[in-house]
C-alpha cells in the first residue's frame, strides 16, 4: 500500500498553526480577548504547537519519501 497520510496531515496542522500564531501575534495586546484563558495567549501557543508538530509531519513524510526512492 502506497498510502502516505503523513504529508497531508502535517500540511493541514502547519497551515493552521501559522494562521493561529500570526493571529495570536498581532491579538496580543488585547487583555480581554485573552480574560477568559486566564491572560494566556492561548492561540499563540497552540498555533506554536500546531507547527511544531506539522513540521515534524512534513519532515518524517519529506523522510520517508526520500528513503524509498533510493
Amino acid at each position: 500500500m502506497g498510502i502516505d497520510i503523513k504529508f497531508p496531515i502535517g500540511l493541514m496542522f502547519f497551515i493552521m498553526g501559522l494562521i493561529l500564531t500570526i493571529f495570536g501575534l498581532f491579538t496580543n495586546s488585547d487583555a480581554g480577548l485573552y480574560h477568559r484563558s486566564l491572560g494566556i495567549n492561548i492561540n499563540l501557543w497552540s498555533g506554536t504547537g500546531m507547527l511544531v508538530f506539522g513540521s515534524l509531519m512534513l519532515w518524517l513524510a519529506w523522510k520517508s519519501r526520500k528513503t524509498k526512492s533510493k
